[in-house]
Formats: C-alpha cells, structure tokens, sequence
C-alpha cells in the first residue's frame, strides 16, 4: 500500500521549479495554487498566441501574392496544407517536451524558436522566389502550430478537474485568437500600403518579449514527470483515438477553414485580396473568443452533450453552405461560414473538456478516489492531449486538400462541402454512440464491471 503523500508545499519562486502541487487540494488551490496557476496560465496564452499567428501567417500572405509570384490557386492550397500538416505532426514531441524541459523552460524555448520562420519569410517574401522556396518556408512555419500542444498539457497539470473545462478552453481559445489578430494585422497594414514584410517585422520584437515574459514569470511543476508508460498507455487506449477524431471534426475544421476561408472568397467569388482580407478575420475571431464558452457549458452540462448537439449545428451551417455555394450568393455562403466558425470553437471547448473528464471516469471505475484518481487522469490525458491535437490539426491538412481538388475538378467549393457534411454526420453518431448511448441493463458475463461503471459516466465528460 502506497503512503500518503504530504500536503501539498507553497511554491518557491527559487529555480523556477514547483516541487509539490495538488490543485484538487482546496485548501492549497484557495490559498497558493489559483494565483499560481492563472499567472502560469496568462503567459502560456501570450506565447501560444503568437505562436498561432506565425502558424497562420501564410493564410495572410497567399492572399496578397498576386499573378506576379507566378502561383496558381491549387498552389496556395497545397502551400496552406503543407504548414498545417508540420503545425500537426510537432504537436506529439511538443507534448512531450513539456515533461521531459519543464512547461517554463519549454515554452521559453518554443517561443523562441519562432525567430526561425518568421525571419525566413521576411527573407523570401518577394515576386520571383521559386514556389519550392516557399514551400520550404511554409514547413518551416509549421513549428507555431506545436505551441498549442505543449501549452495546453502544460495548463491541463495546473488546474484541477472541476475548472479545467474553463482553463483549457481560455488557454487554447487565446491562442486561437491569434489567427485573426495577425489576419486584422495584415488588413490594416497591407491595406495602408505596407507589404507583407512590414507584417512579419512587427512579429519579431512580439516573440522576443514573449519569450522574456515566459522566462520571468512562469514555472515548471516537478511532479509532471517524463513518463514514456504514459504516452503508451495513452496511445493504447481507444478513447484517445476516438477523441482525435472528433477534434478532427472541431479543431481540424477550425484550422482549415482559418486558411481557406480568403481562398475560396477569392477564387469562388472573384473578391480581391483587400475584399477577401476585409471578412476573413470575423470567423476566426468569433470561433477562438466563444472557445471558453464551450469548455465552461462543457463544465455545467458535460462535454460530450454540447460536443454532440454542436455537430447537429455544425452540419446544419454547412448545408447552408452547400445552398449558398450552388446559388453563388456571397452573403449567405459568408454568413454560414461564420457561424460555422463560432461552432468549431465551441466544439473545441467542449471536446478538450471531455479529454481529462474521459480519463477522471475511467480512474473511478478501476475504484480509485482523491488524488490517486486525479493523478491518474491527469497522467493520461495530459500524454493524450499531444496525440489528439496532432491528429486533430490534420483535419485542416484534409480540408485545404478537399478545397484544392474540388477546384480543380468542379471550378468551386460545392463537393468539398458535401464531404465534410458527410463528416459531421459520422461524428455525430461516435459521439452518441461511445459517451452518450446507454449501456445495455446488464453487462454480459465477459464485460467487466468498472468498464461498465465507466460507460455510465461518460455522460458527465
């Protein structure tokens, strides 16, 4: 039998390193750990901002290289689909890196690392440079997309259960914000006449100072481990799995639209760069501020029926979109799409809430309680997050593709619609059906019991 751990110490600002920490504690969380954990929380969103901007960038810069960067339409897909696959696939080591540096150290160091292709578009952004250059820049954007991943396990070890659904969404729903904050940039920069190396140069003394704040303010939690049992168990369990997918469906619609959205206004609906620029940013903007409106209904009416009746929205907005598509009216496909927006950021609080409530339950029913139960599902699904974010954020790699070939078979957006209508619809239904449907009256004789308790708390995600 393990022996009780000691109460949870004060943090000691001294090597930026926190030895003890139990926010399920409330008399630690009450006293210490709030103040600790929402400062921790205030410079992981700026840096995860940022990070976010640099991302997207380049849904900014395709709009704005015109007939003289010698680019064609199914070019700009392809470039927005390679910097949002990168954004995907270094979100699994970002995860990581987290327990391996320190949530601190490595996001001084991610911020950082934002230097990189900031610089190197500066360096590049000019008619004439070959599109493979821009290729290469492009993956080397993808670095601002792992941001996310290694802030959101970060904040996840922070906060206790019952404020998670809140912190998580706040946490992701500043980052997110980032997109249309550099979007607004672009409009009002390029828009009075600077060009696009004016936008990226503003960007470089941001990630500097995000970095310093990081470095001043922040800490690393001692008791978030390198844990290779962790990110093993994790992969093996089904909900992991489960849960990528339906992130594909919220965050993977999210990210690919972000980049799409001017794309399809221009080449659907003949808008100029300026015209595009002009409403691109609305979607995005409502879509990350509503994000911690998601987590906080998650938190009152459990995640996985908002997560459920938001997929009914979702589809319904993009049958919309269809309709609007095949009457090429512009007001309504741009109304729809935003609305469409504000759902996938909803979905992305609700979904991310269930992640550590999934994990909580399963822990319950191997009849664990107090702080072994929540050490357990903080151990899960902080080593999940990375793998659901990853295979999330490809999603949007699918959707700038659909958008490509669907121009390049039918001239417009129609069939790549229809197919992500088709997706919502199977989302829909894992949804109902794993965290939603009842179990049967009673398990068979090969079912175990606590699965089964389990299963009947999945409602409550």
């Amino acid at each position: 039998m393990t022996a009780p751990s000691p109460p949870p110490a004060t943090p000691t600002r001294g090597g930026r390193w926190i030895q003890q920490w139990d926010p399920e504690d409330e008399t630690f969380w009450n006293t210490t750990g709030e103040k600790v954990a929402r400062r921790n929380l205030l410079f992981s969103v700026l840096s995860e901002h940022i990070g976010f901007s640099i991302w997207t960038m380049w849904s900014v810069l395709v709009l704005f290289m015109g007939p003289e960067y010698g680019l064609t339409p199914a070019d700009k897909f392809l470039l927005t689909s390679v910097v949002t696959l990168v954004g995907a696939v270094v979100r699994v080591p970002y995860t990581f890196a987290v327990a391996v540096f320190g949530g601190r150290n490595w996001t001084i160091v991610s911020a950082g690392l934002l230097l990189v292709p900031t610089v190197a578009a500066f360096a590049v952004m000019e008619p004439g440079t070959s599109f493979s250059t821009f290729l290469l820049v492009g993956l080397l954007a993808g670095i601002g997309g792992g941001n996310f991943a290694s802030s959101m396990t970060n904040i996840n070890a922070f906060f206790p259960l019952r404020k998670k659904g809140w912190a998580l969404g706040l946490n992701a729903g500043g980052g997110n914000i980032g997109v249309p904050v550099i979007q607004l940039a672009a409009l009002a920069i390029i828009g009075a006449g600077g060009g696009p190396r004016v936008l990226l140069g503003i960007y470089i003394p941001l990630i500097v100072l995000a970095a310093v704040l990081a470095a001043r303010y922040m800490d690393n939690l001692a008791s978030v481990r390198n844990d290779t049992g962790a990110a093993k168990d994790a992969a093996r369990d089904a909900h992991t799995w489960i849960m990528a997918f339906l992130y594909i469906g919220t965050f993977g619609s999210f990210i690919g639209y972000s980049f799409a959205f001017g794309q399809v206004l221009q080449n659907q609906f003949d808008r100029t760069p300026l015209e595009a620029a002009y409403v691109t940013f609305i979607g995005p903007l409502l879509g990350s501020l509503i994000r911690p409106v998601g987590g906080r209904l998650a938190d009152r009416y459990g995640g996985a029926l908002i997560t459920l009746w938001n997929f009914v929205g979702m589809g319904a907005a993009t049958g919309v979109l269809i309709v609007a598509s095949m009457r090429e009216s512009p007001v309504l496909f741009t109304v729809a799409f935003v609305v469409l927006f504000v759902l996938t950021g909803l979905g992305n609080g609700s979904t991310y809430k269930m992640i550590p409530g999934i994990f909580q339950a399963k822990a319950l029913a191997k009849g664990l309680d107090g702080e072994e139960a929540a050490a357990y599902g903080r151990r899960l699904s902080g080593a999940s997050m990375g793998l659901i974010g990853a295979v999330g954020a490809l999603g949007g790699v699918g959707i700038n593709l659909a958008f490509r070939q669907s121009f390049l078979s039918h001239g417009s957006g129609t069939g790549a619609f229809v197919a992500f209508l088709a997706c919502y619809a199977v989302c829909f239904a894992v949804t109902w059906a794993v965290y939603l449907r009842r179990p049967a009256a009673a398990p068979s004789a090969t079912s175990a019991v606590p699965e089964e308790k389990s299963q009947l708390n999945y409602a409550k995600v």
